[in-house]
C-alpha cells in the first residue's frame, strides 16, 4: 500500500509540473538573482537543504516531480544505472551553477525584495504556449537518461536538486540531528536480493545491508520499496538520534 500511495504522489506531482516548474528552475533563480530578488525556486531549494537535515532524500521518493518521470520511464528501460565516479557530475554541475547564481546576485543592482511567484502567472509557471517549448525540453532533458542509462539515471548524473539535500543530509549528520534512514538487521538477512531489485534507484541494497552502511548511502531517496519487498521484515525505517546510534 505505502509504494502505491508514493507512487501515486510522484505522478500526481509530475502531472502539476506545468504549473511548478518555475519553483524548481537552476535559470529563473539566475534571473532573479540578478534583480536581487529572493524567488520561489530559492524558497524551494533553501527549504530542501533544511528539510533534508531531517528527512535525506525524502522528497526525491515521495513528492519529486522529475522523480514521478523517471520511474514513469523504469517501466521502459527497468535496470540499475551505473554509478560509482558517475554520481559526482551533479556536483560538477552544482558548483558551477552556484557559482554562477553568486556571481549573478554580486552584479546585480537593487534593494534584495522576496516575490515567491516571480515571473509566474498568479503562480503558475507555464501559461503561454512557447512556454512548453521549454517544458517539453526540460521533460526530454530529464527522460532521456533514464531510458539510456535505466534507474533515476538524471537523479544520479544531473539533478541539480540532489546535492542540496545530499549536503543537507550530511549536514545533519555532523549536527547529530535526528534523522530519517533505513536501518537493517543484518543478521536475520537471507541475502535474496529482491531488496535490490524493488530499489528505484538502482542501488545494491543487498550489499549494503551485508556492511551495515544503508544510513550512510547519499543516493538513498528514504522511499521505503525495499522495506516493503523484504519477505524477512530485515529492512525498516528509523530516525537516528544520538551520535552513538551513527557508528
Amino acid at each position: 500500500m505505502r509504494q502505491k500511495v508514493r507512487k501515486c504522489l510522484l505522478i500526481v506531482s509530475f502531472l502539476l509540473f506545468p504549473i511548478t516548474i518555475y519553483y524548481f528552475s537552476p535559470a529563473l533563480i539566475m534571473q532573479a538573482a540578478a534583480e536581487h530578488i529572493i524567488n520561489g525556486s530559492f524558497i524551494v531549494f533553501a527549504a530542501m537543504l533544511v528539510l533534508s537535515m531531517f528527512f535525506g532524500r525524502a522528497w526525491c521518493g515521495y513528492l519529486c516531480p522529475a522523480g514521478g518521470l523517471q520511474e514513469c520511464a523504469g517501466m521502459v528501460k527497468d535496470k540499475p544505472a551505473k554509478q560509482g565516479w558517475r554520481d559526482k557530475i551533479k556536483f560538477v554541475i552544482w558548483i558551477v551553477w552556484i557559482g554562477a547564481v553568486i556571481a549573478t546576485f554580486v552584479m546585480g543592482k537593487g534593494g534584495v525584495t522576496i516575490d515567491p511567484f516571480f515571473m509566474t502567472e498568479h503562480g503558475i509557471s507555464i501559461t503561454e504556449i512557447y512556454g512548453y517549448i521549454i517544458y517539453y525540453g526540460i521533460i526530454l532533458l530529464l527522460f532521456t537518461p533514464a531510458i539510456i542509462h535505466g534507474k533515476r539515471a538524471t537523479c544520479h548524473y544531473l539533478c541539480w536538486m540532489a546535492p542540496f539535500m545530499i549536503i543537507g543530509g550530511t549536514i545533519g549528520r555532523w549536527l547529530h540531528l535526528p534523522q530519517l534512514h533505513v536501518e537493517a538487521d543484518k543478521a536475520s538477512c537471507i541475502g535474496c536480493g529482491r531488496c535490490s531489485k524493488a530499489c528505484p534507484m538502482g542501488l545494491d541494497v543487498k550489499t549494503m545491508v551485508e556492511e551495515g552502511r544503508n544510513h550512510k548511502c547519499s543516493e538513498c531517496i528514504q522511499c521505503g520499496a525495499c522495506i516493503d519487498e523484504c519477505p524477512k521484515k530485515v529492512l525498516k525505517y528509523k530516525v537516528l538520534w544520538t551520535k552513538q546510534e551513527q557508528k
